[in-house]
């Protein structure tokens, strides 16, 4: 398949009095056409200010990209006017973003907002706007959809009004669609119903999709590839089979042991990743990850671990990715080791407090 998208070196700061915030600090990766792409890690590692660079929808100021090339169908949109940006917004890009009360405008009707944007990149009529608008809310699965079309969001459920906003990013046929964890707000059971139906109609329509979650259970079902984001740098890339079979960074590991399995103990505790995100004002020397990595070592303190190849089509940024190997996801039961003999350069694992909770990522 052809390359849809295509990231490079991407870098996206925030000026604030207490300092740069480096939100995106320099991620490379590809979108092929129709592929859905898992955009993975906690809150806070830079994932959504990513997808908003895509779009160009940092607020400037305090935000700004500062470096990097973002190619989208052959063209570089950090490299042309807003004009022209806002024509790709809508009919070639599309986002649905975390919430949809707050994305949706709660004095306009719902067929407003679907027709406006039919108007703008498709040139249809008012007429010919609210058709579509019923039959897009049809196809998303709103029942009686010519009666709701003229309702205002308040007047949907959470799961409905997200339907809404999947509907207006399938408008005008994009190539792309940026789903900023879409299913947080909703229960579990209309989460599946959303992903499915998202999985379903970018299929249908041939659309690529990047999916941005803290959920791993999303991308194991619905994504192609996986990139695993940490302090705003992606420190693991490969097929959604080789991040889950092979996973080759201990952060990734980390989340995978984070999440309930199928195959445990129903008594078998969750075992979290201790600690809290690096501050993105005051980043660490060396592996941003290392105060909370059980297999850190003196040089994961000095040098900054660079994607190295595992396999083809995988990559990770540790510098013990040969020694985690297949028993990646047993090394929460494994001692910390040590790199040639060399003192592991962070301080043993501390007992959990009985009371306290998995850490959320997001």
């Amino acid at each position: 398949m052809a390359t849809l998208l295509e990231v490079k070196d991407l870098c996206t700061q925030f000026f604030t009095f207490a300092g740069v915030v480096k939100a995106v600090d320099g991620i490379s990766y590809e979108v092929d056409e129709g592929e859905t792409l898992g955009l993975v890690g906690e809150s806070g590692c830079g994932k959504s200010v990513s997808a908003l660079s895509l779009m160009r929808l940092i607020p400037d100021p305090p935000g700004k990209i500062v470096r990097g090339e973002i190619l989208f169908d052959g063209e570089d949109v950090l490299k042309i006017d807003m004009d022209d940006m806002r024509r790709i917004r809508g009919a070639k890009m599309a986002m649905v973003f975390q919430e949809p009360m707050t994305s949706l405008n709660p004095v306009l009707t719902v067929e407003r907002q679907l027709s406006e944007t039919l108007q703008l990149h498709k040139g249809l009529s008012r007429q010919q706007g609210r058709q579509e608008a019923v039959n897009l809310l049809a196809r998303v699965g709103i029942p009686d959809p010519e009666r709701r079309v003229r309702q205002y969001p308040h007047q949907f459920s959470g799961g409905m009004r997200q339907r809404v906003m999947i509907a207006m990013a399938l408008s005008c046929n994009p190539k792309l669609i940026i789903a900023d964890e879409p299913t947080t707000a909703l229960d579990v059971t209309i989460q599946a119903q959303i992903l499915e139906l998202m999985k379903s109609l970018t299929t249908e329509f041939g659309v690529a999709l990047i999916v941005i979650t803290h959920n791993l259970g999303v991308v194991a079902r619905y994504a192609d590839r996986v990139n695993i984001m940490y302090a705003g740098k992606i420190i693991e890339r490969g097929t959604s089979k080789q991040i889950y079979s092979n996973p080759r960074h201990p952060y990734t590991v980390g989340l995978l042991r984070s999440v309930p399995r199928l195959d445990q103990p129903r008594r078998a505790k969750l075992d979290p990743i201790e600690g809290q995100p690096p501050d993105l004002v005051n980043l660490p020397i060396g592996c941003s990850f290392r105060a909370r990595c059980r297999w850190a070592v003196d040089k994961c303190a000095t040098d900054t671990p660079p994607l190295m190849v595992v396999e083809d089509g995988h990559w990770s940024a540790c510098w013990r990715t040969e020694e985690l190997g297949a028993h990646a996801l047993d090394i929460g039961n494994q001692p910390a080791a040590s790199d040639n003999g060399a003192k592991v350069a962070t301080p043993a694992r501390q007992p959990r407090s009985p009371r306290s909770q998995p850490a959320r990522g997001g």
